[in-house]
């Protein structure tokens, strides 16, 4: 049982129409010789088209405010873990969590975010449903930073996934993913902050008392008390 603060992801579309489009959608991008943008063809809420697409096909996905990125070129991260500080293209395998990253405007003033996406690993050796956890620093919470973005989806081959981990008895996967190699878009995506099934829970957090909490306790997130 994750923790009341963890986010579940809402439930998928299972209705044979809405799958049949999906698959449709899908067959258009494998049709492509160029990268095809969806946004006139995938209906709103588009967490349910990216989400569908996380579970069945092999993609991954990145947010980003820029819309014309043609090709997604390695930079490098500053995470404390060691997967997420390299010269690196980091993806996601979940149709949620990089809209987060497409809708958050951070460029006009510095914003400090904690987030995660995570799945745990069942007793017969499949996943559970993906979990997740969004804040955003006091000051940009007032701001409500959303802006239009922009998710790229991405062929799966060339990346790797972060190591799954053992916490608080569970064996958990990460929903991270990074290449060391330029990629380039099979298509891309426009996303609006009402896209993002979980605007409104949305959490805000003192960056000092944050950084306090993670110094004396390094394996205490998400640092809430």
């Amino acid at each position: 049982m994750q923790p009341s603060y963890y986010l579940r992801r809402p439930s998928l579309p299972n209705e044979p129409s809405q799958i049949a489009q999906f698959e449709a959608i899908w067959a258009t991008i494998e049709a492509s010789p160029t990268p095809i943008d969806l946004t006139a063809l995938v209906d709103s809420p588009r967490w349910q088209f990216l989400a569908y697409l996380a579970e069945h096909k092999p993609v991954l996905f990145h947010g980003s405010g820029n819309p014309n990125l043609a090709t997604l070129v390695p930079r490098q991260a500053s995470d404390i873990v060691e997967f997420g500080n390299q010269l690196a293209v980091y993806a996601a395998s979940d149709g949620i969590w990089p809209i987060f990253y497409a809708i958050l405007e951070r460029g006009q003033a510095e914003v400090s975010l904690l987030n995660a996406c995570f799945r745990s690993l069942n007793d017969d050796g499949s996943f559970a449903d993906p979990h997740y956890f969004f804040s955003i620093d006091d000051q940009a919470h007032q701001r409500q930073p959303w802006r239009v973005g922009t998710i790229y989806i991405l062929p799966q081959a060339g990346f790797v996934a972060k190591p799954r981990s053992y916490k608080r008895g569970m064996m958990l996967q990460i929903m991270e993913w990074a290449s060391v190699h330029e990629v380039a878009p099979i298509a891309k995506l426009t996303v609006e902050p009402h896209d993002f099934p979980f605007l409104d829970q949305v959490r805000s957090h003192n960056l000092a008392t944050l950084i306090e909490r993670a110094n004396a306790n390094p394996d205490g997130f998400p640092w809430l008390e």
